[in-house]
C-alpha cells in the first residue's frame, strides 16, 4: 500500500507545489512524473535491502531462472526510470518502458499471492487488491507518457 500512497499523496503534493509557483512541477503530467519517481523509490531501494532482496526473490515465479538476479535487474530499472522519469527529453519514453516492466512484473505479485509469502514481514497484499493497484500503476505510468 505504501506505493499507492505514494503515488497518490505524491501527486497531490507535487500538484499543489506547481500550483504555488514552482514551474517544472506546473502542470498534472510533471507532477505525476515526480509521483511515480517518487513511487518508484519507494519500490526500487527494497531490491538491495538484505531481508527484502530474499522476500522479493522468493517472489519470482518458480520457472525464471535466477531470481536475485532478476530482483536486481528490476530494482535497477526501477531506479533509472525513476530518474529518467524527471528529465524531460526522455520522461515520456521512460514512462512507456515503466508500463512495460510493470507489466513485466506484475506474474510475480500473482505468484507471491497464490503462495501466501510475505514481504517486509507481512503477508503480501492480495491478488483482487494488488490488481487494482497494478492497473493504478501502469495507467498512471501510460498517462505520464501521453
Amino acid at each position: 500500500m505504501v506505493p499507492l500512497f505514494a503515488l497518490i499523496g505524491g501527486f497531490v503534493a507535487f500538484r499543489l507545489v506547481g500550483l504555488v509557483g514552482v514551474d517544472v512541477l506546473d502542470g498534472w503530467q510533471p507532477a505525476l512524473r515526480a509521483a511515480l519517481a517518487l513511487m518508484l523509490v519507494f519500490t526500487g531501494v527494497p531490491h538491495f535491502l538484505p531481508g527484502w532482496r530474499d522476500a522479493m526473490a522468493a517472489m519470482v515465479p518458480p520457472a525464471l531462472p535466477y531470481p536475485r538476479v532478476l530482483v536486481a535487474v528490476t530494482g535497477v530499472l526501477e531506479l533509472g526510470g525513476a530518474v529518467a522519469l524527471l528529465v524531460p527529453p526522455v520522461a515520456r519514453w521512460a514512462a512507456l518502458g515503466l508500463a512495460l516492466l510493470m507489466l513485466a512484473m506484475f506474474p510475480a505479485n500473482v505468484s507471491a499471492a497464490r503462495r501466501n509469502l510475505t514481504l517486509g514481514g507481512r503477508p503480501v497484499t492480495p491478488l483482487p487488491l494488488r490488481t487494482v493497484m497494478q492497473v493504478v500503476f501502469v495507467g498512471a505510468a501510460v498517462a505520464a507518457a501521453l
